[in-house]
């Protein structure tokens, strides 16, 4: 098994990272720490501080400082910022995938094809989204002109996943800067690193307090984020539980807030769909990032009359993923990102074998020389399993695939709404119109069609239901980080005529 011992010094992550604020790295007020572990061997990778609640306002306070200036800088400034931010991350994009993976566990071919270039688009895309927005000029009336413009909205705090760190932090950064905000974010505690790598390009390109970053547990630090009196929007990606808190947090101080939060979601296949890609679909809709993906296609429903077949080749597909050294080029499958996590989706197997489940293929937990020291779990498909279920209904997190036969549309459709999630979903068929009826019927925010986890920056992503409110991603983005003010003007010289 590689370790982070393996890997070239120059990809490994600080010793210790401090706070950053106003571009400087600075110490917490306490000296607690919190060690950050490599999932694929149990290593300490680094630490970063425990932050405290007078740490976080050190922060707000930076950014309300920065507002004054940044607000008034041009689009153009800002989208030149974020053009230069985009190119210093792809020059370095290797090492940068280098620590995605050893920081969260995924195989490094995902880090490379999918969450760097990623997040690099998304830089460059709100860079040209920003210089393409307008505002409106409107004659009411020969005397009357309204003006629509859209002005940033002040200090913005964020908390990202551990999931897509790197990936999250460019959905929430870019859009808030290029709108002319300025930001507090908070990364997850278990993988905060390439969070604290990218700060080192934001110093050298954006003016000091722009972009600040705070790091700790979320009880605490993520609590004085969402608290504090001076923040005029909170943004958060994270389990619905906790995106009710960061709602009552925002509606307490009558601020916005978008959250990107929980999902189950239902991945339909009809018999007409191309055979090949469907059975691949499945694969990577529940394995991708090694199930950690809010918009997993957790809930399978495959139709009646291709059941046995299609579960006999998916069956087949699972047997062939290679899960193992998540630096290793053909690995399929790395490590869940930690003890606790792995120890959950183990439970969700337990829980789903005394509800009358069966484990078709895997369940267990990976064991071995190249296993033990790490997070490993088996591909995991269940079979026997009613849309009632915990497992069918609660979210997993996991590679642990539901897979539920289904009469016809109508059926289907039913069962797919019966979710308090509506993140995201999938169907696969040869037959447009049966696409869009079921796309469309389905309660979700985001459908795909013959595809499944494609999240480019120019298509808006969200959910319905418990699954959030407001939409990341798509030039839309720029209006959620923006308010609009209206000025409003007589022409007319005559007296108003009322008093």
């Amino acid at each position: 098994m590689q370790n982070s011992s393996d890997t070239h010094p120059s990809y490994l992550p600080d010793n210790s990272y401090g706070l950053f604020i106003d571009n400087q790295w600075v110490a917490a007020e306490n000296s607690e720490t919190l060690d950050i572990i490599n999932p694929a061997n149990g290593k300490i990778l680094t630490n970063i501080p425990d932050a405290t609640a007078a740490d976080v306002d050190r922060a707000v306070q930076a950014a309300k400082r920065a507002f004054v200036t940044w607000r008034t800088t041009s689009p153009a400034e800002r989208a030149n910022a974020l053009l230069k931010i985009a190119d210093l991350l792809e020059a370095d994009a290797d090492r940068f995938a280098v620590l995605e993976t050893l920081d969260v566990g995924k195989p490094i071919r995902e880090s490379r094809s999918v969450d760097i270039p990623l997040a690099i688009d998304h830089f460059r895309y709100f860079a040209g989204a920003i210089r393409s927005q307008s505002d409106e000029a409107v004659m009411l009336d020969e005397q009357t002109l309204s003006i629509a413009l859209s002005e940033p909205l002040g200090v913005v705090g964020q908390v990202i996943p551990w999931n897509f760190p790197l990936l999250m932090a460019a959905w929430k950064i870019a859009p808030a800067i290029a709108a002319g905000n300025t930001v507090v974010i908070k990364p997850s505690e278990l993988t905060p690193v390439t969070i604290l790598e990218l700060a080192k390009i934001f110093a050298k390109v954006l003016p000091a307090g722009v972009v600040n970053i705070v790091t700790g547990l979320g009880t605490s630090v993520g609590q004085a984020l969402l608290d504090h009196p001076d923040l005029r929007k909170l943004a958060f990606t994270g389990s619905t539980r906790v995106g009710e808190l960061v709602a009552n947090a925002a509606a307490k101080k009558i601020i916005p807030a978008t959250l990107e939060l929980g999902g189950k979601s239902a991945n339909i296949v009809f018999p007409d769909a191309n055979w090949d890609k469907a059975v691949e679909g499945a694969v990577l809709a529940i394995l991708w990032n090694q199930g950690q993906v809010c918009e997993s296609g957790a809930r399978l429903f495959v139709h009646e009359s291709i059941y046995e077949q299609f579960l006999a080749e998916l069956k087949h597909k699972f047997e062939a993923v290679r899960v193992g050294d998540p630096l290793n080029p053909d690995t399929m499958m790395g490590a869940q990102v930690s003890k606790t996590q792995m120890e959950r989706i183990l439970g969700y197997v337990d829980i789903a074998k005394q509800e009358g489940a069966e484990v078709l293929i895997g369940g267990g937990r990976l064991t071995g020389a190249d296993y033990d020291a790490g997070f490993f779990i088996q591909p995991t498909i269940l079979v026997g399993v009613r849309n009632d279920m915990r497992v069918a209904y609660e979210e997993i997190f996991g590679p642990v695939l539901c897979v539920i036969p289904f009469k016809d549309e109508a059926e289907v459709i039913a069962m797919a709404n019966d979710s308090e999630y509506g993140l995201a979903g999938a169907v696969w068929t040869q037959d447009i119109n049966r696409a869009l009826r079921v796309a469309r019927a389905v309660e979700t925010g985001r459908m795909w069609v013959n595809t499944y986890h494609e999240i480019p920056a120019h298509a808006p992503f969200g959910g319905y239901k418990k699954s959030g409110l407001g939409r990341e991603t798509h030039k839309s983005m720029l209006e959620a980080y923006s308010q609009k003010k209206n000025i409003y003007v007589s022409l007319n010289e005559a007296p108003l005529g009322l008093f």
